[in-house]
């Protein structure tokens, strides 16, 4: 027969055994309960390339090439459901080069190929980023930018992003902001815009990308307007 105080010690190891055993069922139940389940999706079946007009404002489509991308690889091919790429002039200023690429179903990595990365990818010495707002009747779209040069002319680049209902603006929001609509059981689509001009003055590229921006939010109809902006 075991002595008392080896049958309290085997009775306090199965209570901690017990708790250890309840704790992991409670963590593995929140866990399902926090699950994302509701996919959030502002393209739907639509395609970049119908959705985004062919002439925005007094800009024309011109070409689909010319621009710098992301690389072609598995990693671009998973985070990436759509990507448009398209340059467009109006016949006076310098041309704006448009690019778009969306994400059906969010998984946090777009960060990989903002413009910040593909950019210094490609061999570009780019400016800190900073921030910039773009007026658009009462909204505001909370962009950033940079500017980006490997030798020769500037490339003043401007952009967003679009995650599920919110635009963050920094890497560290973009990720809070899956994680919070994760939390809420949802999984976000997302999109990155970025308008680029090449121009040896700053300011007035900035400005011209600012015109095509309001240009191309008025060009697209109100029920589509979502998939640019929250």
């Amino acid at each position: 027969m075991k002595p008392r105080h080896e049958n309290l010690d085997d009775a306090g190891i199965d209570r901690r055994k017990l708790l250890t055993g309840l704790l992991f069922c409670s963590a593995a139940g929140v866990a399902a309960w926090r699950k994302p389940y509701k996919r959030l999706d502002y393209l739907g079946r639509n395609k970049l390339e119908d959705v985004v007009p062919k002439t925005i404002g007094r800009w024309r489509f011109e070409t689909a090439s010319g621009l710098v991308v992301p690389p072609e690889d598995q990693l671009a091919d998973a985070l990436y459901s759509q990507v448009l790429t398209r340059v467009y002039w109006d016949g006076q200023n310098p041309a704006i080069m448009l690019l778009m690429a969306q994400a059906g179903s969010q998984t946090g990595f777009l960060q990989v190929h903002r413009p910040e990365t593909c950019y210094t990818a490609g061999g570009y010495q780019i400016t800190p980023l900073a921030p910039h707002s773009i007026p658009i009747g009462p909204k505001v779209i909370k962009a950033s930018t940079i500017d980006a040069n490997s030798g020769g002319p500037t490339e003043h680049v401007v952009y967003w992003t679009r995650v599920g209902d919110q635009m963050p603006q920094t890497w560290r929001e973009q990720k809070l902001s899956v994680a919070e609509q994760n939390l809420k059981g949802i999984i976000p689509d997302a999109i990155l815009v970025r308008i680029s001009v090449v121009s040896p003055d700053g300011a007035a590229a900035r400005a011209l990308i600012n015109d095509f921006v309001r240009a191309l939010i008025a060009s697209v109809p109100a029920s589509t307007r979502a998939v640019f902006i929250a």
